[in-house]
């Protein structure tokens, strides 16, 4: 069994002893197949020193360096993917077939290389010199669900920003963090720009937020945990971005193409094992079309190929572990015990599987809005279909959550789709399963959470504003400085 160094600090690896680590199983097999080191909160002190020390000269690069670090890091980054591919099935179950993990994050090096040809880090407002300067130093919390592109999502507008970073990638998924490591490593990122240290949330995670030399927490994860994450972070009154849950509502109008919809959400709900804060797991139906749309999604569902996420022909993998597994079944359970009609899946493993963390692809009917599966995010492949009996209840059913991260319509009228999305309180609403853009906004209203990630309002997260004056534009041409 590997053992995996425990931290990526000022360009140097820290070895790991058995003593000090954590067993990695794989969900698949439900083996042990590595183990890495755990940062104390001295590892974490470093590193936090590293890259404050590196901060002063990587503030100052131009954009066309770092855009020439960017080129490289693609270019290392591109020639190994496969072997990222290979891990991050080994390590959360995420199939090869699906590309999207270790593609993803190539489209967001690449916006950062756009937005730094084009971005105006100084501008005028009267006689006001107006500047955008990196932040500091940013502590990225990142969750093991995505082990590798949100890692980047965040890290490469920080970077882009000229901020540096100290990531701490889940314990359950800290080895695609690690690789990412190694990639920025080969790809020249200067020493202490980017850190890596592993750790659980309780205590480094906790220690992060409280860190007084780090200026920003960025993190993604579950609401319960962002309230902890500011709660720590209070005291020291640094920036903090949050994406946090998400119980997205998919409305499917009566004059939607009713197949080509269940088709889509089956599709969606059920993607990277439905573990994404994006599913659409409110799947809302008018009454009167209940018995069709559901009937159309249990043939769909019937339909995904779930194993071995190393096989190509696999559509959906294992959850990632034991914890998750055991938490999905007891959603499941409760929505057979509160009254919701079972129409695919159900509890225990698909037929044919006796070893792994694999869930049923589950769909509910008959699921009122006040039941457990309709509140609670599952973060696993079961999706509850709810009747709505006008548009404004299909929108007030929609709207009635904590929750506010994405929101679905499905109808053959613009004009309709388009005043329902606006209509919607969630930060990204997608229209007849249209793909999103890493140029636009990513983030949530309500409890699922603040800020924004990705392009030009991703990278100006990492950004303060400072108002110089006395210097009129008549009196000098003044450059306008990255």
């Amino acid at each position: 069994m590997k053992l995996y160094p425990k931290y990526y600090i000022d360009g140097e690896w820290g070895d790991s002893s058995p003593e000090d680590s954590r067993s990695l199983v794989d969900p698949t097999s439900e083996t042990e197949f590595a183990a890495v080191g755990l940062c104390g909160t001295a590892d974490l002190d470093r590193a936090v020193t590293a890259a404050r020390r590196a901060f002063a000269d990587y503030s100052a690069t131009t954009p066309t360096e770092r855009i020439a670090m960017f080129e490289r890091i693609v270019e290392v980054y591109s020639a190994r993917r496969p072997e990222l591919a290979d891990l991050i099935a080994r390590e959360m179950g995420s199939p090869k077939s699906v590309p999207v993990q270790t593609m993803g994050p190539i489209d967001h090096f690449k916006q950062a290389i756009s937005l730094l040809g084009d971005y105006r880090f100084e501008t005028r407002i009267g006689d006001a010199i107006v500047r955008r300067e990196a932040l500091g130093v940013c502590g990225l919390i990142t969750p093991w669900n995505w082990p590798v592109q949100t890692p980047v999502t965040k890290a490469a507008y920080a970077l882009a920003a000229g901020c540096t970073v100290v990531i701490k990638p889940s314990e359950y998924s800290p080895l695609s963090t690690l690789f990412l490591a190694e990639i920025f490593d080969q790809a020249g990122v200067p020493k202490g720009v980017f850190n890596v240290v592993v750790g659980d949330g309780p205590l480094l995670g906790e220690a992060m937020c409280r860190h007084s030399g780090i200026d920003m927490i960025s993190f993604t994860g579950s609401t319960r945990a962002g309230i902890l994450v500011a709660s720590a972070a209070a005291p020291t009154v640094k920036r903090v971005a949050q994406e946090l849950g998400g119980k997205s509502a998919n409305i499917i109008l009566p004059d939607a193409d009713l197949a080509a919809a269940a088709r889509w959400t089956v599709g969606r709900g059920f993607f990277n094992s439905g573990q994404s804060c994006h599913a659409p797991s409110r799947v809302l139906v008018h009454s009167s079309q209940i018995e069709e749309v559901v009937t159309h999604m249990a043939v769909e569902a019937e339909k995904i190929r779930i194993g071995d996420p190393a096989d190509g022909s696999t559509a959906m993998g294992p959850v990632v572990n034991l914890g998750q597994f055991e938490r999905i079944q007891a959603f499941i359970r409760s929505g057979i015990d509160e009254g919701a009609r079972l129409v695919a899946g159900g509890l225990g493993r698909p037929e044919g599987l006796e070893r792994g963390y694999f869930v049923r692809p589950t769909i509910f009917a008959d699921v009122s809005p006040d039941m457990t599966i309709a509140r609670e995010e599952i973060f696993g492949p079961v999706l509850s279909v709810i009747a709505y009996s006008s548009e404004r209840e299909a929108v007030e059913i929609a709207n009635d959550s904590p929750y506010g991260l994405g929101g679905y319509v499905f109808t053959r009228s613009r004009e309709t789709g388009l005043d329902i999305s606006r209509r919607l309180r969630a930060g990204r609403v997608f229209f007849n399963g249209a793909a999103g853009s890493v140029a636009a906004p990513m983030g949530g209203y309500k409890q699922s959470g603040n800020g924004r990630e990705m392009g030009i309002f991703g990278l100006e997260e990492y950004l303060e504003v400072k108002a110089i004056f006395g210097f009129p534009e008549e009196a000098a041409a003044l450059p306008f400085l990255a």
